[in-house]
């Protein structure tokens, strides 16, 4: 029963973990609008939620013989799949930052978040009904 309660809720919470970390990534960009030679950083939000679900499931499997083997968080799959954005306009001092395009993905991001949570609320809403139901 534990590890279909893992499934259902799982899917969410790695998504909300990716969004957190997309949202740190562009209010980075952000942040760095006036900043000579900066570089423009975003992720493939669905290439790496599905890497990052495909490889929590492989990682519930592995059995280890030493603590040493794995460590806990090693290979940060966000950091390792980060892109750098190719530039809409050139601009002088070589920042990369558009900030209409930051904008309109970090309120994207924002969306993705808040509808992550609404289901996740809803799920457990659900499982608590179906608890509570005699």
């Amino acid at each position: 029963m534990n590890s279909k309660l893992d499934n259902v809720l799982n899917f969410h919470q790695t998504a909300l973990s990716l969004s957190t970390a997309r949202q740190e990534i562009l209010s980075s960009n952000i942040a760095n609008a006036d900043t000579p030679n900066f570089k423009a950083k975003d992720i493939d939000f669905s290439g790496v939620l599905r890497d990052a679900l495909s490889s929590s499931s492989r990682t519930s499997e592995m059995r280890t013989t030493s603590p040493m083997h794995i460590t806990p968080g090693s290979g940060n799959i966000v950091n390792s799949q980060t892109l750098y954005r190719v530039p809409q306009q050139p601009s002088a001092d070589g920042n990369t930052v558009d900030m209409d395009t930051e904008r309109t993905r970090f309120a994207e991001n924002s969306l993705k978040y808040d509808a992550s949570l609404t289901f996740i609320n809803a799920q457990i809403r659900n499982l608590l009904s179906a608890i509570q139901e005699r």
